[in-house]
C-alpha cells in the first residue's frame, strides 16, 4: 500500500450555515460546493474548496448520528478526521488489517460517491483516518 493524496480534512460543526460563513467571510474560501445530507452515514455534508485539498464540514442528522457524540465532547466542533486517497480500497483494508489496524465497518459508499472505509485513531498516531478509493477520472 502507498499513502496517497490528502483528499480532505474532515471538520465536525454544530451548524454547517455558520461554518460556511466563517470558511467564506473569514478564510476567503470561493467555492463553497452545496450542503447535502448523507443519511446512510447520519450526517449533513459540505465541501470547502482549497487550493490543493478540500475541507468536508459535517454535521449530525440527529442524535443517533456518529458526529453527535464528538460534538457533546466538543461542542464547538473541531477537527473530525484526514481522508487519504488510495488506489484500491480492498487491497488498502487488507493491507490495514495485515497490520493488525482496527478497521472501523467495511467499505461504504462516502460523501464523494466512492468507496470509503475508517480506521481506529488509537492505530493512526492519534488520528481518525478516512481511507477512500479514488474517484474515477481524479488523478
Amino acid at each position: 500500500m502507498k499513502l496517497g493524496r490528502l483528499n480532505h480534512v474532515g471538520v465536525a460543526t454544530p451548524s454547517i450555515e455558520k461554518s460556511i460563513s466563517f470558511y467564506r467571510d473569514v478564510m476567503g474560501a470561493e467555492v463553497i460546493r452545496e450542503p447535502f445530507d448523507l443519511p446512510a452515514q447520519g450526517v449533513k455534508v459540505c465541501f470547502v474548496d482549497t487550493p490543493n485539498s478540500q475541507i468536508e464540514l459535517i454535521e449530525p442528522l440527529g442524535e443517533s448520528s456518529p458526529i453527535h457524540g464528538f460534538l457533546a465532547k466538543n461542542p464547538a466542533g473541531g477537527q473530525h478526521h484526514l481522508c487519504y486517497e488510495v488506489p484500491d480500497i480492498h487491497a488498502a483494508k487488507a493491507w490495514f488489517e495485515g497490520k493488525g489496524a482496527k478497521v472501523l465497518g467495511e467499505p461504504r459508499i462516502g460523501a464523494h460517491g466512492t468507496l470509503i472505509f475508517f480506521v481506529h485513531p488509537k492505530d493512526m498516531g492519534g488520528v481518525l483516518t478516512e481511507i477512500m478509493e479514488t474517484p474515477k477520472g481524479d488523478h
